[in-house]
């Protein structure tokens, strides 16, 4: 069976699942009107609830895991005073573990629906819960049954984990259908009110909705008239000195601020002093966008609460841990997988004509080129056909892209729409050419068109998968892939890779953007 390699166009593009993002045919039509009828209490109030659900759903994980801590342990017999102590223990676990939550602040609203810290924060008190039982049971010489500690504790917190996640999916999933909404204004100058606007707009499952924006310049309107002037879609409700008098106008639940020389230290410090007399959230956003987790701490530096903005994690031992796991699990996933290699290569091959892989040229780290390899999912001779397509496409105006494209081939659509095509990147992978998580390989015609921000990208190798992977693969603008593969390099750590390997399951599973 031949393995020459044909040419052949990658028409995909960029592919974390990210929250699904608000259809605009399922929010309620929005009018400032409309917010003078409806408070910041009333549109707080499923916070109670959702707090609520979370801590009775730790409670119940807990009991579910002190019931098989006991099975495992004892069985389902009880035959001694000891084990039937043991009962009133796996009676009282969910009551401990929810006061243990309470105890590490997991409850807080600050803390939950967004962000890795209620996660950390759950990890963080079973963790302590394990210690104290340790502690107390070896000073008091306490006889506490290990095998009952090392089943119930571990699997509550696992549990506790699963079903904080479950609980934010669903809370994301109504955000996306218009519910649990929280108001807000953005203030700044124009340029970047439109961008963080659009920025919103993207992740909208954060639970904002943009209801104006204070700039230079503008006036506020009248009482009971809406705002004249407007720009990307938003409503100008008000000039920089009308924040707060726009806040109690219209209950606005948060205020966004962007850096402007008018809003200097002591202005700004004003305001946040005018808002705590309302019930509006005060945001600041930095002037650096997509540098997120452990790279940004806020240090006390001459008095001065300073925002420290860490170097990325791209060298030494960080480095050789990734790389050290890429391969040992390419190896790992390619003995695995063998049988399923074997089949996907004997049905392209016995499918059409042509080659099993597909051999082409891509831009890796440091600019360095290589031969990335895949299933051939196209007929032959299918990059001669691009000039005649071209005015087809429907990709991101970079990469060419088309629905029901003609040259893929009848088992090349199966492979592209659950990625199987890319299996055989594995053998990159344990060469060195890449890695599995990463921004996507790309063509040397569109490293041509890069700009200055996306030569960032090279500082890493390319991944088989990604966070365009798991974001949308194609059905995203080139300015979406740029900004995806910016914050990934910027941001790039063991976790954030696990975190993305999880979520490309499902998004492949769903075939979503291929």
């Amino acid at each position: 069976m031949s393995v020459v390699g044909q040419q052949e166009a990658d028409t995909r593009g960029e592919q974390v699942a990210t929250p699904p993002r608000a259809p605009e045919a399922r929010r309620r039509p929005f009018t400032l009107s409309r917010l003078r009828g409806e408070g910041t209490v009333a549109r707080r109030a499923w916070r109670v609830a959702y707090v609520r659900r979370v801590a009775l759903g730790d409670a119940a994980v807990a009991t579910v895991a002190a019931l098989v801590g006991y099975l495992v342990r004892f069985g389902g017999g009880l035959t001694s005073a000891s084990e039937l102590s043991y009962l009133w223990m796996t009676v009282l676990l969910p009551v401990v573990w929810v006061g243990a939550m309470l105890l590490a602040r997991s409850y807080e609203e600050r803390f939950l629906w967004l962000g890795p810290e209620e996660y950390r924060r759950v990890f963080s008190a079973s963790i302590s819960l394990l210690a104290a039982v340790g502690t107390i049971s070896w000073a008091f010489q306490l006889e506490i049954a290990r095998g009952f500690v090392v089943v119930a504790l571990p699997l509550a917190a696992v549990l506790t984990l699963f079903q904080r996640f479950a609980q934010r999916r669903w809370l994301h999933r109504r955000r996306a259908g218009g519910q649990f909404l929280q108001t807000a204004i953005i203030v700044g100058h124009r340029n970047g009110v439109a961008a963080l606007h659009q920025q919103i707009e993207r992740e909208a499952y954060h639970g904002y909705q943009v209801i104006g924006s204070c700039v230079p310049g503008g006036q506020v309107a009248e009482a009971g008239a809406e705002a004249g002037d407007t720009f990307h879609g938003m409503p100008v409700l008000g000039g920089l000195d009308d924040v707060v008098e726009v806040v109690r106008r219209y209950e606005v639940d948060t205020v966004a601020v962007l850096p402007s020389p008018e809003l200097d230290g002591p202005a700004l410090r004003r305001l946040g002093w005018d808002l705590e007399k309302t019930r509006a959230e005060l945001l600041l956003a930095p002037a650096v966008t997509e540098i997120v987790g452990p790279r940004v701490r806020i240090r006390p530096v001459c008095g001065l609460p300073l925002l420290h903005m860490e170097r990325p994690e791209l060298r030494g031992v960080r480095r050789f841990t990734k790389e050290t796991f890429d391969r040992t699990s390419a190896v790992l996933g390619m003995l695995l997988l063998l049988p399923v290699l074997t089949a996907l290569a004997l049905a392209v091959g016995l499918t059409s004509r042509g080659g099993v892989f597909y051999r082409q040229e891509r831009v890796g780290r440091d600019g360095q080129t290589f031969e990335m390899l895949k299933f051939r999912s196209m007929v032959p001779g299918a990059d001669t056909m691009v000039p005649d397509l071209q005015a087809q496409s429907n990709g991101n105006g970079v990469l060419f892209k088309m629905k029901g494209d003609p040259r893929v081939t009848r088992i090349g659509r199966v492979l592209r729409r659950y990625s199987l095509d890319e299996l055989p990147q594995l053998i990159n992978v344990v060469r060195g050419d890449m890695s599995l998580v990463g921004p996507r390989p790309p063509l040397a015609h569109e490293v041509e068109r890069y700009g200055f921000d996306m030569h960032r990208r090279f500082l890493v190798k390319p991944g088989i998968t990604g966070l365009w992977q798991v974001s949308g693969r194609s059905d995203l603008s080139w300015d979406d892939s740029v900004r995806i593969d910016v914050r990934y390099v910027e941001n790039w750590s063991l976790a954030f890779d696990f975190m993305i390997l999880w979520k490309t399951f499902g998004a492949v599973f769903r075939g979503t953007g291929y």
